[in-house]
């Protein structure tokens, strides 16, 4: 492959599943500082990874995983470095204005919030239902069984459920 197929087929790629990529960065960067690291390292990773692509999975699994693996290396790299970090971002909160968000984006704030809370393969398991993939394509793209896919995203919406029942009841 050229680099200049590469460059056009990564592209491409980058334009159908911007998407994937948003949703994986949304769930382990919290600042835009953070956010824009992290897409840079996942681009910058499936760039490197467009030639060992073997199309044994689709184009979505395949760069799902790298996402993923990248966002997981990433965020033990960013735990080292966090308090420098919100030593920043206290000084960024008080030059920039925040913007008023509808109650949509309060609603889905929430629940991304609540989606950092859960350790990685839940995280990945949320993420990977809100794209909209079955038990199936999870389990393949995560290594482990359909049946324990099944049993996390019962535990899941359980737990979530039981937190927005908390926030409407008593206002937690």
């Amino acid at each position: 492959m050229t680099e200049q197929e590469q460059q056009q087929l990564f592209n491409q790629w980058l334009h159908q599943y911007k998407a994937l990529f948003f949703k994986v960065i949304r769930a382990y960067a919290f600042t835009a500082m953070d956010r824009d690291d992290l897409f840079q390292e996942i681009t910058l990773q499936a760039w490197r990874s467009i030639p060992s692509f073997q199309q044994k999975s689709s184009v979505s699994t395949w760069l799902y995983r790298i996402s993923f693996n990248t966002a997981i290396t990433w965020s033990h790299k960013a735990r080292k470095h966090r308090n420098t970090d919100e030593m920043i971002e206290n000084i960024e909160q008080v030059l920039v204005e925040k913007e008023v968000a509808s109650p949509d984006d309060e609603r889905l704030n929430w629940l991304y919030k609540e989606i950092s809370y859960l350790d990685e393969v839940d995280r990945s398991i949320t993420l990977l239902l809100l794209e909209g993939s079955s038990y199936k394509e999870i389990a393949v793209i995560l290594g482990i069984s359909e049946s324990n896919v099944g049993v996390k995203v019962h535990r899941i919406k359980k737990a979530l459920t039981l937190k927005s029942k908390k926030i409407e009841t008593y206002g937690i």
